[in-house]
């Protein structure tokens, strides 16, 4: 049996086409421009779903959700939004809504989500929660961001451990904070540890404590980052550095949920959040023995991948104008940047992503004297830029090619030194090639599918496979 579902939106193109996407698979679909005609629809108990636009012109619709809760906690609802921001987000998400989908939408992705609000079992209202603070951590509005955005809505409110991966620069502690700011911590500690930037030796009291006497200079007890963030989030960034014996520990944690400091005797039960981050390639370092298994699975229960700033690049002007205004709230000039100078700086690689470009407009407004920056700063100051090291997808030779390879090779048989290493170094070696290659050419190509797989002498078909596969992101809305 079909379902009724309740869709208020002002632009009647978007209501024509929920419509007849709708009523394709055999729902009711009625249709209103306005907050208050959807409004008496639900007082009146019409309606299974409800899917509704933020911006209407009698009402905001994340103002109208509570209400919505209040008097029918059981009907479900879409939010739909062109104001694609995290904070959009996670209001959506904290006031009750089943989904937040951002516009444009694809039409096949809110076909599935109605699908599984319709089938989804009823749950338990959700207690009114504080408005999150209207300074946004993350920028962008590109459909890379918009998945980040909506990962973190659907995590803020648990406390699954979270993985996040991504490049130097892309923003991963930021992500972290968000996820701890807006979630069910938020009063407790955020307590973050860089694993690359201890000595190994050291790792193990900073993160579980030491009592006194534990090793030589230990002359008091000492809390570790567990400790200290006890009910709250501790942040493990750079976790591919954590040294063996650390990862040891630290999966006894995990799986029985108390540690001993240092020299300690006594259990302490763990009361935290663990969010791990890294640049590195952890199932790389599991092949080379340099990363646990098991603490990887129990590590990566909720992935996010942060897309480095050229995947995004669409975001890079709305970057640009939050950190010259960061700039001028700091004391320095506010700058403008041209419309050719900004398609320049859309056009750079970015090497060291999203850190690299907030530190290119702090450098603009310190030391130029002009309020509108024009084409030739930019191609200056880009010509000072250190050339990135080329991946082995990159390399403009078959000698870079090569070298990259070897050394691969090299390395891998130099952390299985004295013990034989697995079979399948072949396959190992392509995958790890296939994916940097294939994500520069949809890079080059705009995310023109058809064109990256002409570069790539591949059919079509076999680019889409790779593509699922190897979990690349791609541009919506083009082929």
């Amino acid at each position: 049996m079909g379902a009724t579902i309740l869709v208020a939106d002002d632009d009647r193109a978007i209501r024509m086409v929920l419509n007849q996407a709708l009523a394709r698979l055999g729902h009711e679909v009625r249709m209103t421009g306005n907050a208050a005609t959807l409004w008496r629809w639900v007082a009146d108990g019409e309606g299974d779903l409800v899917i509704t636009d933020v911006i209407m012109p009698d009402e905001n619709g994340l103002d109208l959700i509570p209400r919505i809760k209040k008097l029918r906690p059981e009907l479900r609802i879409i939010v739909m939004s062109a104001q694609s921001t995290l904070l959009t987000a996670v209001k959506a998400t904290e006031r009750g809504a089943f989904e937040y989908l951002p516009k444009p939408f694809d039409l096949r992705e809110l076909v599935s989500v109605v699908e599984r609000a319709l089938s989804a079992p009823a749950s338990q209202p959700a207690a009114d929660a504080e408005e999150p603070d209207e300074q946004l951590p993350l920028i962008g509005r590109s459909p890379a961001m918009q998945e980040i955005y909506r990962a973190i809505a659907r995590l803020m409110a648990t406390d699954l451990t979270v993985m996040i991966t991504g490049e130097s620069g892309t923003g991963k502690e930021l992500v972290a904070r968000a996820l701890h700011d807006f979630g069910k911590r938020h009063s407790r500690p955020f307590v973050a540890i860089n694993m690359a930037a201890i000595p190994r030796e050291l790792i193990e009291s900073e993160l579980f404590g030491h009592e006194r006497g534990a090793f030589t200079g230990a002359t008091a007890r000492s809390m570790g980052r567990f400790e200290q963030a006890k009910g709250g989030t501790l942040f493990l960034d750079e976790i591919g550095d954590m040294p063996a014996e650390a990862q040891t520990r630290l999966l006894r944690v995990l799986q029985e949920g108390e540690y001993n400091a240092v020299g300690g005797r006594v259990p302490i039960r763990v009361d935290v959040r663990i969010i791990a981050a890294t640049h590195r390639d952890l199932t790389q370092l599991i092949r080379q023995g340099l990363f646990r298994e098991d603490l990887f699975y129990r590590l990566n229960v909720a992935p996010i991948r942060l897309p480095p700033l050229r995947e995004r690049s669409a975001d890079i002007p709305a970057l640009v104008r939050h950190f010259t205004s960061l700039a001028a709230k700091e004391g320095l000039p506010l700058k403008s940047i041209d419309e050719a100078a900004m398609e320049r700086l859309r056009r750079y690689r970015w090497p060291g992503n999203v850190r690299e470009l907030e530190n290119m407009v702090r450098r603009l407004a310190a030391l130029y004297s002009q309020e509108v920056i024009g084409l030739d700063v930019i191609e200056a100051e880009l010509a000072e830029a250190p050339a990135p090291a080329a991946t082995p997808a990159e390399s403009a030779g078959g000698e870079g090619l090569a070298a990259a390879v070897e050394r691969h090779i090299t390395d891998y048989f130099t952390a299985h030194r004295g013990t034989p290493p697995a079979a399948g170094l072949y396959d190992r070696v392509l995958r790890e090639i296939e994916r940097p290659l294939i994500v520069a050419t949809l890079g080059a190509t705009r995310g023109n599918q058809i064109k990256a797989a002409h570069l790539l002498g591949l059919n079509r078909n076999t680019l889409r496979k790779k593509i699922r596969e190897l979990d690349i992101p791609v541009v919506r809305g083009l082929k």
